[in-house]
């Protein structure tokens, strides 16, 4: 594989050696040579295409290699599977950065109308209000230098399972069950952190809005290494000799971390304008597991500005606060990296309605993303 220090052949802040090189790789499982050229097309086009990207777009982009229909036959109606062409980006990403976890963010895609597979009315946080939308969760591939994503799970809600004129109608597979969102977000991480041969990394994700008990014990049985966001009210239990004197029963996090306050400990934070960031933490088991229940770690950290700023959950007892709080950290920078790049790549620009087309157009997308962040990544290399 080429190096990331000798890529300097760059367009429009894209690596082009880089892109042919993926683009090779990722499509080799495809048996038609046409295929593979169509998947390059559509991921230079995403790279290349203004604005919203349009089956129409990407073609024009193309300059005529591809067809419109070509394009679109080849994304939502093909037949070609796109499960191991994740994990060949998977595998690529982790090679070409020092992935430090596995970060679950979750996706919404407004949708006007309801025959977008998946789309249902349900609260966002994030905007506030109840959206008629398609609710995903993206697994990324997260360290220092940057984030990509690397796998995705569309939540299909019951009514769209139970319904078989809908289900036929987006040709969702018969082995696809109901699962919510947590239960979504858990099973793509085993998928990416246990089938795909990857290396074992931390499993990052924000349980505040789950029942964090069984997040927590499916993630474990799989042997994944988890450090779960939990909110300021989840119940837990202080294991043996904690807190000595301290009664016995479930105390909120929020309370926990106010007893063992004089316990923090200053931790830098790389990039972080406040110099005043502590943390402090404490063994704690989940409720109802009694002794024999596996201990965690509760961990508060605190940015100068009053209470804890987050709550969470880890098994990786081992590691010092610095590295705790730099796990917390990379939530930051996938967040930065959707907003960045994510989006302009088209990742919530599908207006197809079948369930393959659309974890298809993901998988491109997300290809789109690991070129234009592995060209920044490649850049700052060669420029240093």
């Amino acid at each position: 594989m080429t190096t990331l220090a000798h890529h300097t052949t760059r367009t429009a802040g894209v690596d082009e050696i880089l892109l042919a090189e993926m683009c090779a790789e990722l499509f080799a499982s495809l048996p038609r040579s046409d295929q593979r050229t169509k998947g390059a097309v559509y991921v230079r086009g995403l790279l290349r295409a203004e604005g919203r990207k349009s089956i129409r777009k990407l073609a024009a982009v193309s300059g005529g290699e591809v067809s419109e229909q070509g394009l679109h036959h080849f994304v939502s109606s093909s037949t070609w599977d796109w499960r191991p062409i994740r994990a060949a980006l998977a595998r690529y990403v982790t090679r070409t950065i020092p992935v430090h976890a596995w970060v679950v963010r979750p996706m919404i895609t407004p949708k006007a109308g309801e025959h977008s597979v998946g789309v249902d009315r349900g609260f966002s946080a994030e905007a506030g209000q109840v959206l008629n939308a398609q609710y995903a969760v993206g697994v990324w591939a997260a360290s220092d230098e940057g984030a990509s994503p690397v796998n995705w799970r569309l939540h299909l809600p019951k009514p769209w399972l139970d319904d078989e004129d809908k289900r036929s109608r987006a040709a969702i597979p018969v082995g696809v069950a109901a699962e919510s969102m947590a239960g979504c977000a858990v099973s793509a991480c085993l998928e990416t952190g246990g089938f795909w041969g990857l290396p074992v990394r931390p499993v990052v994700l924000d349980a505040r809005s789950t029942e964090v008990g069984g997040t927590v014990r499916r993630l474990q049985a799989a042997g994944l290494p988890l450090f779960v966001r939990v909110s300021a009210s989840q119940g837990l239990v202080l294991a043996q000799q904690a807190l000595p004197g301290r009664v016995s029963g479930p105390v909120s996090a929020h309370q926990l971390m106010a007893e063992v306050r004089h316990l923090r400990r200053p931790v830098h934070v790389p990039g972080s304008r406040s110099g005043r960031h502590s943390a402090a933490t404490v063994p704690v088991r989940l409720p109802g597991t009694g002794r024999e229940g596996r201990e965690l770690l509760l961990v508060g950290h605190w940015d100068g500005r009053g209470g804890p700023v987050g709550y969470w959950l880890t098994d990786i007892t081992s590691a010092g606060l610095s590295t705790l709080v730099g796990l917390s950290r990379l939530v930051a920078g996938v967040d930065d990296n959707f907003d960045r790049i994510t989006d302009r790549t088209g990742i919530r620009d599908y207006v197809g309605r079948s369930y393959d087309g659309w974890h298809r157009h993901v998988t491109l997308a997300s290809a789109a993303h690991a070129v234009a962040a592995l060209s920044e990544v490649a850049f700052d290399r060669y420029a240093s």
